[in-house]
């Protein structure tokens, strides 16, 4: 993982956790008007890739490097408690639960103002992208990552 200034993340460190703002679009709903299930692992998603961002990561760097590597979702649990529709201000909630050699847990609430909406548990594995295979998370990144544990 090449660490090195980036663009400023979206969202924000508060504690152990990343707050990551999302905004309802007439997009992300179904003709229910209300967000389309799916939608949330996305937000999720978004989250995560900000967070990695705050910690000073340009991950396209890591695609375009002899050594290729990154994070896949290995496993994901998600629970809707209630919905978000049209025009909600909501906030990912990421934290760190679980990091080792080659992989990590995070635990992801998607709130609006204080209402659980989503909870989602993902279990990432790094991967070398060249031959897709689990390989260690690089020092750097490790350490950088443990300071949210």
């Amino acid at each position: 993982m090449i660490i090195k200034p980036v663009a400023s993340a979206a969202g924000e460190f508060q504690d152990n956790a990343f707050l990551y703002p999302i905004r309802i679009y007439y997009e992300d709903t179904d003709a229910g008007g209300i967000v389309y299930y799916a939608n949330y692992l996305k937000f999720a998603e978004r989250a995560r890739t900000e967070f990695v961002r705050a910690l000073g990561c340009r991950q396209q760097d890591d695609l375009e490097c002899d050594n290729k590597g990154g994070f896949v979702v290995r496993h994901c649990e998600i629970d809707f408690q209630a919905p978000a529709v049209l025009d909600d201000e909501l906030t990912v909630r990421t934290r760190v639960t679980d990091l080792s050699g080659a992989s990590a847990t995070m635990f992801q609430e998607i709130m609006r103002n204080d209402q659980l909406l989503v909870t989602v548990d993902v279990k990432l594995a790094y991967m070398s992208l060249k031959n897709k295979r689990p390989t260690r998370i690089p020092k750097d990144l490790a350490a950088k990552i443990e300071k949210y544990l």
